[in-house]
């Protein structure tokens, strides 16, 4: 009987470490997927490992040197204040992924919770959670998020809650939809007969079955997540200045924009390249998770 158990266990350990290897197999014969991937990885070596990328201080200001060009000395130009934009964005670039990382996180952790308490147990508390989604959905995420900056005020802390806020609903909702397309099949119906708690139920059964659209979700978020906080920050409710983020970088260089392209090209760049490597990723994994894609 155990060699029985031990033989099952051994072949569904198989079976899962198989789907995995013909995910990622998928996942690497996806070029432009793959390209995202490029972007990502690249971008986070340059900030987790800025001080290796360049020898200025991105807080050292040079009132001699400003407005300066492109050169061997300053490969993307200096600031209004001397500053070098390329260690701003390298040290800018800690803050904007860190925010966009940990809002997602909690939006998606939030999302899941609601989304799954709503799908599993439905009837009136259902209703009434999807009601209250409903009227958060239709108010625009970065609006929303304006207004839940407005109301704490600026800073890293506040404008990851800000964000996080904006971003439960949308998750909460796929998680919802997700459970309750699962919580009817044969394994629940099992757990159910068989005495498992609802607790159990949930965390062992459904979460682990539902969590992966949501994580796609999460990939596809932490771009759009990037552009909230640039617009928070242009907008001067996110992280203000001198504190390096990129949206404060563009929001600091807005009056110079026609004398001045490096302030504002340099800063746009680096925030468009994220959105779209994180975006093609999110594309490519989510072809490769999808089982009717498989040839």
């Amino acid at each position: 009987m155990r060699n029985d158990k031990a033989i099952e266990r051994s072949v569904e350990i198989t079976r899962k470490r198989s789907q995995w290897a013909d995910i990622i197999d998928r996942l690497s014969r996806n070029k432009i997927g793959m390209a995202g991937f490029a972007i990502v990885a690249i971008l986070l070596i340059l900030v987790i490992f800025a001080p290796l990328f360049t020898k200025h201080d991105p807080a050292y200001q040079d009132l001699t040197n400003k407005f300066a060009f492109p050169s061997g000395e300053h490969i993307m130009g200096t600031d209004n204040f001397g500053r070098d934009i390329w260690s701003r964005l390298l040290y800018g670039g800690r803050i904007s992924l860190l925010i966009a990382f940990f809002s997602t996180v909690l939006s998606c952790v939030a999302g899941l919770a609601i989304g799954a308490i709503s799908g599993y147990f439905g009837g009136k508390l259902d209703i009434i959670i999807s009601r209250i989604l409903d009227v958060v959905m239709a108010i625009p995420g970065l609006l929303l998020a304006i207004a839940i900056s407005t109301a704490l005020g600026t800073g890293p802390f506040n404008t990851v809650l800000a964000i996080s806020l904006a971003g439960i609903p949308p998750s909460a909702r796929l998680m919802r939809a997700t459970v309750m397309s699962i919580k009817g099949n044969e394994y629940v119906e099992a757990a159910i007969a068989t005495g498992s708690s609802n607790l159990r139920i949930i965390f062992k059964h459904i979460i682990p079955n539902a969590i992966a659209p949501l994580l796609l979700t999460a990939t596809m978020s932490i771009g759009g997540g990037i552009m909230q906080i640039s617009g928070l920050s242009f907008l001067g409710l996110g992280v203000k200045p001198p504190t390096p983020e990129w949206g404060s970088i563009l929001n600091a260089g807005r009056p110079f924009i026609r004398d001045f392209w490096p302030i504002i090209v340099f800063p746009a760049l680096f925030i468009t390249l994220t959105v779209l490597g994180f975006n093609l990723f999110g594309d490519a994994l989510r072809d490769a998770l999808d089982p009717r894609l498989k040839d």
